[in-house]
């Protein structure tokens, strides 16, 4: 095999000799690096998909005696992002007598629990079924990966055949067969048949390549897959037009956009039937070449071959029988048409169960579709999360590729649906499940916080982020903007928050911010009406324009927003919080306040209407009343701080102290406060409470509701 740097047009090289240097004489360092290469490279592997080994001497710590060890890649985990504590280590001569203890298929599951006793770095991570597939093979490095271009061959009616001609006899090739200890032996007997060969396929399934070292390892699989990425290039064409040719064209981008925005929302609303669900929308060229093409009918419902694939995506996507240019405003007619599909694949979900499932499988699962795919405009997917959402998406393009691929060379073949099932509803995947943290109170939530950049809106985005939200920031002032997008990113991660300008008096940037939660997160579940200004004056110096700017921004912003909020959550139909941010000046005459206090009375009679109207579609409108809350706050921008000072006779530097000493509790009032209040709103515990007032004041008592 050849071990020079090799120029690659289908994978990326990625090995750096001076880095590696570095790491010479350590197996578990280089076998590190070289899962986190490949790991970089999604046409290798997909997220959370294949495992990496090597073995490698090392100090038995009971006797001192040299000997075997396997580190592989533990249960869960990436390879992408692989550590050390991600790693299994095993004693490779316990791992192999465990053969002599093996009763067959029927009992495949408890050779997981006897890994255990295999264990040589007690501090690592649990093993994986792969662990047998690793083990019993000789070599020192070895990568199984799932790359689109070698499962194409894998999937293909003719894959062995393929493989023996493509690779001269190089390559082995092992059935379909669930991953397990069994498997690990086929190979071994694969091995054993072919002396020589440098890997083997795995029909429907993904790749083993190995080397004696880790950059030979590296090196031989991305020339494997580089051989079968030329293989598939050579021949798309040749049969005739990819996926049978185009029925139809998608829509311009920014028409795509449009329409996936106005209807995720209503599939969210289906998704989410049983548990509230994040969405994704993706449309990327590859999907929409498969959604427009005329095999997407006998395509479609075969569904994936590869287990990776398959346990991300469901057993089949749903595709929707509306066309591109549907006229989406009418949401009852759309509801009404899509309303039957859904059924039929729930009902066809719950077949598929019942036809396949054993007397101990787990209960069934949420039977809503998980991929949906709209000729012409592009791919969603819904899951618990946004990022499983998102790499459910980038997974079904996977098996795209695979399916483009293998009925260029052959016929595209998918798993049997026991077999599927036998995947899907493994007990061991199960007991994956079972041991999967609880999830947060406002998991599956989506929140958009008005004038979030910032003070009182930053601390409640937070919050909710922190209580498991998908959140969209959003500000007027986009340096601020993306201050703060930056900070929610790096604390929250990409996935769970997206980032909009949004001036609430302008109803464009509005219904883009809607928009936009659409597109990233599926929808909108919380409204907090937080953006606000603030302006002191004596009645005789307040100006028409100082009452339009208070007015404007407190009161149509907040009906505005709350409007546009309000068409989402209907469209979902899983109901809602609309929380307005409004003050004790709301209740309280004080000062040089006509026009702040009455706009803030206009807000809180305001919500109590809302709450009125949309009772019966289950969203709950609730206010909180803050009151001196100074620090980080806007607020005291623009002279407000002067003017109350002025008000109650004291300098703005003692504000803060008059404020807090006025209060029951003689407490400061802090952003944090408020985020809880809104938290305590929309948390789960209060789901009876709407048009409900919460003071947080530290104590007023002229504000006190009577």
């Amino acid at each position: 095999m050849s071990v020079k740097t090799a120029e690659f047009k289908n994978v990326s090289y990625l090995w750096d000799d001076a880095k590696a240097a570095t790491m010479a004489g350590d197996e578990v360092a280089l076998l590190i690096y070289r899962s986190n290469l490949l790991g970089a490279d999604l046409r290798l592997t997909n997220y959370g998909g294949g495992n990496t080994s090597c073995k490698a001497m090392a100090k038995n710590p009971l006797t001192g005696e040299e000997t075997e060890v396997m580190w592989v890649k533990g249960s869960g985990g990436d390879i992408g992002t692989l550590k050390k504590s991600g790693l299994a280590a095993l004693y490779v001569d316990r791992l192999r007598s465990l053969k002599n203890v093996y009763r067959g298929l029927a009992h495949e599951d408890e050779m997981v629990e006897l890994f255990n006793h295999c264990i040589y770095d007690l501090a690592s991570k649990a093993p994986s079924i792969d662990t047998a597939l690793h083990g019993f093979l000789p070599f020192k490095h070895i990568d199984h990966l799932h790359p689109d271009a070698a499962i194409a061959i894998a999937a293909a009616k003719d894959g062995k055949k393929i493989t023996q001609e493509l690779f001269n006899g190089t390559i082995g090739w092992v059935e379909w067969q669930k991953p397990g200890f069994d498997l690990g032996l086929q190979l071994k007997q694969c091995l054993d048949e072919n002396p020589g060969i440098r890997g083997i396929m795995l029909g429907s399934h993904g790749l083993f390549t190995w080397g004696d070292t880790a950059y030979e390892s590296y090196v031989n699989t991305l020339e494997v897959i580089e051989r079968c990425a030329d293989y598939l290039n050579d021949n798309y064409g040749k049969k005739g037009p990819v996926f049978g040719g185009a029925k139809m064209q998608s829509l311009p981008k920014e028409e795509r956009l449009k329409q996936a925005a106005a209807l995720a929302p209503v599939l969210r609303g289906f998704c989410s039937s049983q548990t509230k669900m994040i969405g994704h929308f993706t449309d990327d060229d590859r999907a929409l070449e498969f959604i427009n093409s005329n095999d997407l009918a006998r395509l479609a419902p075969l569904g994936t071959s590869c287990p990776d694939h398959f346990l991300r995506t469901k057993i089949s996507p749903l595709v929707l029988p509306l066309s591109a240019t549907e006229d989406l405003n009418n949401v009852a007619a759309i509801k009404e048409k899509l309303q039957p599909e859904f059924e039929a694949y729930r009902k066809m979900y719950a077949e598929y169960y019942n036809t396949c499932k054993h007397p101990n499988s787990p209960a069934i699962r949420d039977a809503n579709p998980v991929v949906i795919l709209y000729p012409g405009v592009g791919l969603f997917t819904f899951a618990k999360d946004k990022q499983t959402a998102r790499v459910a998406a980038e997974f079904y393009i996977n098996a795209i590729n695979v399916m483009k691929g293998a009925e260029a060379i052959s016929e595209y073949t998918s798993l049997p649906r026991q077999e599927a099932f036998n995947i899907e509803y493994w007990l061991l995947e199960e007991a994956k499940l079972q041991r999967m943290p609880k999830a947060k109170p406002l998991s599956g939530r989506i929140a958009l916080v008005t004038g979030s950049a910032g003070g009182i809106g930053k601390a409640i985005a937070k919050k909710f982020a922190e209580e498991g939200a998908c959140v969209i920031i959003n500000d007027i002032n986009e340096e601020r903007l993306q201050t703060a997008t930056d900070e929610f990113q790096k604390s929250f991660g990409k996935d769970n928050a997206a980032a909009v300008t949004l001036d609430v008096t302008n109803l464009d940037t509005i219904t883009k911010a809607m928009e936009s939660a659409a597109l990233a997160f599926g929808g909108v579940d919380i409204i907090v009406n937080n953006a606000g200004i603030s302006t002191s004056k004596p009645i005789a110096d307040h100006t028409i324009a100082d009452w339009d700017k208070l007015y404007d921004i407190l009161v149509k912003g907040q009906f505005l927003v709350s409007q546009a909020g309000i068409a989402v959550m209907r469209k979902q139909n899983i109901g809602g919080d609309i929380i307005n941010i409004v003050s004790k000046n709301a209740v309280v005459a004080g000062p040089n306040n006509a026009g702040y206090g009455s706009a803030k009375a206009a807000q809180a009679h305001l919500t109590r209407l809302m709450a009125a109207e949309v009772g019966a579609d289950k969203i709950r409108v609730n206010t909180v009343n803050p009151d001196a809350v100074i620090a980080d706050s806007n607020i005291w921008a623009g002279g407000w701080a002067e003017g109350r000072a002025k008000a109650y006779g004291i300098t703005v530097e003692e504000l803060p102290a008059y404020y807090a000493k006025r209060t029951l509790l003689n407490e400061a009032i802090l952003p944090d406060d408020i985020a809880n209040a809104c938290f305590a709103f929309a948390g789960g515990l209060l789901n009876k409470s709407t048009g409900n007032v919460l003071n947080v004041d530290g104590g007023v008592a002229m504000a006190f509701l009577r």
